[in-house]
C-alpha cells in the first residue's frame, strides 16, 4: 500500500498502537552514533567514519553491519553490550519533543498502547518514567536484530488481539518489514534513524512526519469507529 501524502492524511483504524523505542519515542541516535565506535574498538569491527553517517541512513541494519564487517554470531553480544552501556548513560537519553504529550493522549483514548523494542525494558522504563509507563499496557523488549516479527506476534497474543488489529510504528526499514511479516499495519516516523526516502521505498501504511500526526490520525479513526457503533439502528 502506498504511503499517505502529507496533504491528504487518512485516519487509520486500529485497536492497538505498538511503538518502537529508539529513534521513535526516544532521541537516542546521537548517543548511539558516539558510542558505536567505542563498541567497534572493543569488539574488533570497522569504525564508522563521518562520511558514512548520511549514507547509512539509507541502509537497513543488516546492510550496515555487513559494511562494518560484523559477524552475525556476534550481534546478540554486541546488542547486549550496547544496552548495558545505555543503562550506564541513561541520563543522556531523552524523549523527542511532543512524545510525552502523545503518550498522555493515547493513555486516555480507546486505543491500547504497547512498546516493542530491541532495547532493555529497564532502560525504556527509566526514560519514560512511572507516569508514562502507567499508560503502556505491555512491554516486549530485548528483541534480536531480526527477531521483531516473532516478538510482535507474541505481543498480539498477550494483548488478545490479532496482529491485523495492531499498527507497529518505528523509524527503520526493518520495523516496516517486521510489521509486514507479522501481519500488522506498518507505520514509520521520519525523525529517527532511516531517512524518509528509504522508509517510503518500503511503502508503510502511514508515514508520520510530525509527532502530532500520530494522535490526529489514530485517535480520530478510533473515535469515528466508536461513534459509528453507538449510533441507533434505524428500522428497516
Amino acid at each position: 500500500m502506498a504511503t499517505t501524502e502529507r496533504n491528504n492524511p487518512t485516519p487509520i483504524r486500529t485497536e492497538a498502537v505498538v511503538f518502537d523505542f529508539d529513534g521513535t519515542l526516544a532521541d537516542s541516535f546521537p548517543w548511539f552514533a558516539t558510542e558505536l565506535n567505542a563498541v567497534a574498538r572493543d569488539w574488533g569491527f570497522r569504525q564508522v567514519e563521518a562520511k558514512d553517517a548520511a549514507r547509512f541512513r539509507h541502509l537497513s541494519a543488516d546492510a550496515i553491519f555487513r559494511e562494518l564487517r560484523v559477524p552475525r554470531w556476534r550481534l546478540p553480544w554486541i546488542a547486549r553490550d550496547l544496552r548495558r552501556r545505555m543503562a550506564r548513560d541513561i541520563e543522556q537519553i531523552a524523549l523527542f519533543e511532543g512524545i510525552q504529550s502523545l503518550l498522555k493522549q493515547l493513555a486516555v483514548s480507546d486505543l491500547r498502547v504497547a512498546i516493542m523494542s530491541s532495547n532493555a525494558a529497564e532502560n525504556i522504563r527509566t526514560v519514560l518514567g512511572p507516569c508514562l509507563c502507567a499508560g503502556i499496557e505491555a512491554f516486549e523488549c530485548g528483541a534480536a536484530l531480526n527477531g521483531k516479527q516473532q516478538r510482535l506476534k507474541r505481543l498480539s497474543r498477550r494483548l488478545g488481539l490479532p496482529t491485523a488489529a495492531l499498527i507497529y510504528i518505528g523509524d527503520e526499514v526493518r520495523d516496516i518489514e517486521a510489521a509486514r511479516r507479522a501481519g500488522a499495519k506498518a507505520g514509520a516516523v521520519t525523525w529517527g534513524y532511516n531517512c524518509e526516502s528509504a522508509l517510503r521505498a518500503r511503502a508503510p501504511d502511514q508515514l508520520f512526519r510530525q509527532v502530532s500526526e500520530i494522535a490526529d490520525l489514530l485517535i480520530s479513526a478510533t473515535d469515528a469507529e466508536s461513534r459509528r457503533h453507538c449510533l441507533p439502528h434505524q428500522a428497516g
